[in-house]
């Protein structure tokens, strides 16, 4: 395998300098903090299962017109994908109330919302990822007005799309995580997903039985969160490939 250079590493990927100008190489790792944000889980073949699972739902974003970093799937654990600038705040797009929200508001978890809310929050760990007004993101300059509407617009967009998606296979999306880069092709910029789309980044519940259908459904454990996404790449009709073990990743230049 081709030797690259690391570019960054986070709790669930890394980035490597791709084969040509203005593309990244991005690497999932089987590590996980979802449930356990201060311990590392490791999970055999997560990576594998959630390079496959975004790949599948950045494709069918990109058939309605959603534009995305996603260039191409190279191989069981890797995507190239186009270098972006990104933007340091996550949008929350909620439909059902759960998790924080829930508590915040006094609602019941599970409780339809009258109709979907989009939250901001301002992407670091040390901080725990805090909650952010509009107010916030333009006065610091992490977006500007024009970015924000567009980004909000995309959001909602995500949001609708994977909601009808995930009913088809009998699954209820409650909320969505999404963050954005900026694309800059010559002297034209554009908003672009970034990152990755799958259990994640999203809440998901079975519309039968309510069992959750995410990285935060078991509370770290490593058996359970397996078969979780197991299922979840089963109803999507994403199955790993077979043949040799899956590549390590690429050496690493320091």
């Amino acid at each position: 395998m081709a030797r690259r250079r690391q570019i960054s590493e986070g709790k669930a990927k890394i980035l490597y300098e791709g084969p040509e100008p203005g593309t990244l190489v991005q690497y999932f790792k089987d590590d996980t903090t979802a449930a356990t944000p201060h311990r590392r889980i490791v999970i055999t073949g997560k990576g594998v299962l959630n390079n496959r699972i975004s790949e599948f739902l950045m494709r069918k974003l990109g058939e309605i017109g959603v534009p995305t970093h996603f260039v191409r799937r190279l191989n069981m654990r890797e995507q190239l994908v186009r270098e972006v600038e990104m933007i340091p705040v996550q949008a929350v797009v909620r439909s059902v109330a759960a998790g924080s929200f829930a508590r915040r508001f006094g609602m019941p978890e599970g409780t339809l919302l009258p109709r979907s809310i989009v939250e901001y929050y301002y992407r670091s760990d040390e901080l725990e990822d805090p909650m952010v007004s509009e107010e916030h993101i333009t006065a610091f300059g992490w977006a500007s007005p024009p970015d924000l509407d567009e980004m909000m617009a995309l959001a909602l967009r995500i949001n609708d799309f994977l909601t009808g998606l995930f009913l088809g296979t009998g699954i209820r999306l409650y909320d969505v995580k999404v963050v954005f880069g900026r694309l800059w092709e010559e002297d034209q910029m554009r908003i672009v997903l970034a990152d990755e789309i799958g259990p994640e980044t999203c809440r998901l519940n079975d519309l039968r039985t309510g069992q959750r259908l995410d990285a935060e459904a078991c509370r770290g454990d490593q058996a359970a969160l397996t078969r979780v996404y197991q299922e979840l790449a089963r109803r999507l009709g994403v199955i790993p490939e077979s043949g040799p073990a899956d590549p390590q990743g690429p050496e690493t230049l320091q």
